[in-house]
């Protein structure tokens, strides 16, 4: 099964330019489109990381949210795709538990923000922002606000949250799996 897969993605991958490279060199070369593939995609990367790169996308980015119609459909996939986007600006600020959706029972939730202050003034009560993923599509979820008193920090990555709600629990965060192993 191994081989098939790996057989069936170089073929793929090969496939992808080798029409170009036969027009090139007079005959399919097989292997040749591969690399050709490979190195498209190097470069495109280099590309991005360079200031020409970066200038290009931010031109190709104001167009898109420039456009009327498009522009509603990018803004809104592209705020989706920055908040589950790990990185040093994450979205979500560290993974916790609140019991939910009764006493007993505990869910896995990204504290977002503090709550917000005319929902905190209006209820007088000390709230947090979290937002309740559902598993396996956590673009999907429920944002709840949880006096801070009632979630549970827990001590794994934000990454290893978002493993642990799409593997509907399989994947289990590093540390966990660690500790699990030792028992």
């Amino acid at each position: 099964m191994t081989w098939y897969v790996l057989l069936s993605l170089f073929r793929f991958l090969d496939g992808l330019t080798a029409r170009w490279v036969t027009q090139v060199v007079g005959r399919p070369v097989p292997g040749v489109g591969l690399l050709v593939t490979v190195a498209i995609v190097l470069a495109t990367g280099i590309l991005t990381r360079s200031i020409l790169g970066r200038e290009l996308i931010h031109l190709g980015q104001s167009i898109l949210s420039g456009t009327p119609i498009v522009r509603s459909v990018y803004v809104t996939v592209k705020q989706i795709v920055d908040a589950f986007t790990v990185s040093e600006q994450s979205t979500f600020k560290r993974v916790a538990l609140i019991e939910y959706p009764r006493r007993g029972m505990y869910a896995i939730v990204f504290v977002t923000a503090e709550g917000p202050p005319a929902i905190r003034a209006a209820s007088g009560l000390d709230l947090v922002s979290v937002f309740l993923p559902t598993a396996p599509n956590p673009t999907s979820g429920f944002l709840l606000l949880v006096p801070r008193s009632e979630v549970y920090p827990l001590d794994i990555t934000v990454e290893d949250g978002l493993k642990l709600v799409v593997s509907g629990g399989v994947i289990l965060p590093a540390a966990a799996s660690a500790q699990k192993g030792q028992r």
